[in-house]
């Protein structure tokens, strides 16, 4: 399991190595707590390694990360198989869903999108 979240992390950080782009990391609650109590944009990507759906939003992430315009964006991967208490308070009940937060509101929330124009429709929604 370990070295499944390895290879995520490592795939979701190369498409946003980019200088100005935003990051991709795991989840934890005092980086989610930080980044909304500041007033930052974060998305909250709920991931599982098995799931195809997953895997087709991926790119699209790393590629809008990567983004000027989402460069102050961070996105946080949710394990969904071993984050089930984290996915009980976000109320989801499913993997590939993304949850766009403006500081600490919720602005946003989608799932199964693998559309370029829905996901960064719901980071717009972050930055704006």
């Amino acid at each position: 399991m370990k070295f499944v979240k390895v290879a995520l992390l490592f795939v979701l950080s190369t498409f946003a190595s980019l200088s100005m782009a935003g990051e991709i990391k795991p989840y934890s609650q005092a980086q989610f707590d930080k980044l909304t109590h500041e007033g930052k944009p974060v998305l909250v990507a709920v991931h599982a390694s098995w799931c195809p759906t997953c895997k087709a939003q991926e790119p699209i992430i790393g590629q809008l990360m990567g983004e000027g315009a989402y460069k102050d964006v961070t996105a946080l991967v949710v394990d969904f198989d071993a984050e089930k208490p984290l996915l009980k308070r976000f109320k989801v009940g499913t993997q590939s869903t993304l949850i766009g937060f403006k500081g600490e509101k919720e602005v946003g929330r989608s799932v199964g999108d693998t559309t370029k124009a829905g996901i960064e429709g719901l980071l717009k929604k972050t930055v704006n």
